[in-house]
């Protein structure tokens, strides 16, 4: 099936001098980072599964995607959890890492609606609406499911890593995300398919373009958090 990119792929270490030093500064430390690393790697399973899912029609895949948004939820549970009771422990807590698990608590919930999205494909592809979707929306469906997957390994390693110099690459890359839901977008009044599926794909470009937004959201917590240091 042939991808339909609107542009070339852009690295995302384009915007940064091969001679600039990287600056990182992970929030992620301590008990919670073991769970986080594990959440922050299953929505990112999740999201390309999902898309793999709908346009194969594989059922069970999109089964598999749907039960792990459960875990998902569980773990994020788990990590705010620990958080809170580091924060209230009698335990003394120097101020960078109380920064660092209030940070945490605040991107949690993009992590948790990322998964959720991601569940809301995988729901649609247990559906068989792959099969139903003209060949250009599949097309676009298929390259958005690629952005998907390297916008969320760049966010990925700004909150992991504290990579906080690729935020303005991510906000490219999600550029391209908001300009694919556009195309598909368009390519909905084209008659090509059903009205009932037309409002399905409808959703599934927004699904994606969220994705994107929650993404960039989280970019730039890290990169606020490591500018006030």
């Amino acid at each position: 099936m042939p991808s339909s990119p609107l542009r070339p792929r852009r690295s995302p270490s384009a915007r940064r001098s091969p001679l600039e030093p990287v600056r990182t500064h992970s929030i992620v430390v301590g008990q919670v980072r073991g769970p986080t690393v594990r959440v922050f790697a299953l929505v990112g399973e999740a999201i390309a599964g999902a898309t793999h899912a709908l346009l194969a029609g594989d059922r069970d895949l999109a089964k598999h995607v749907v039960d792990s948004d459960a875990v998902i939820d569980e773990l994020i549970s788990e990590i705010v959890a620990e958080a809170e009771r580091e924060l209230i422990s009698d335990a003394p807590l120097d101020r960078n890492s109380r920064q660092n698990l209030l940070t945490l608590l605040r991107v949690l919930p993009e992590v948790e609606r990322s998964g959720d999205l991601a569940e809301h494909i995988a729901r649609r592809a247990a559906r068989g609406l792959g099969r139903e979707m003209s060949p250009r929306s599949r097309g676009l469906v298929e390259r958005m499911g690629e952005v998907a997957s390297t916008i969320w390994r760049e966010a990925t390693d700004v909150i992991l890593d504290g990579k906080v110099e690729t935020a303005g690459a991510i906000e490219d890359i999600d550029d391209e995300l908001d300009e694919l839901h556009v195309a598909l977008t368009a390519e909905l009044t084209s008659g090509s398919m059903s009205v009932p599926v037309a409002v399905e794909v409808a959703l599934l470009a927004r699904f994606y373009e969220r994705f994107g937004d929650h993404c960039v959201n989280l970019s730039r917590r890290q990169a606020g958090r490591s500018d006030a240091d």
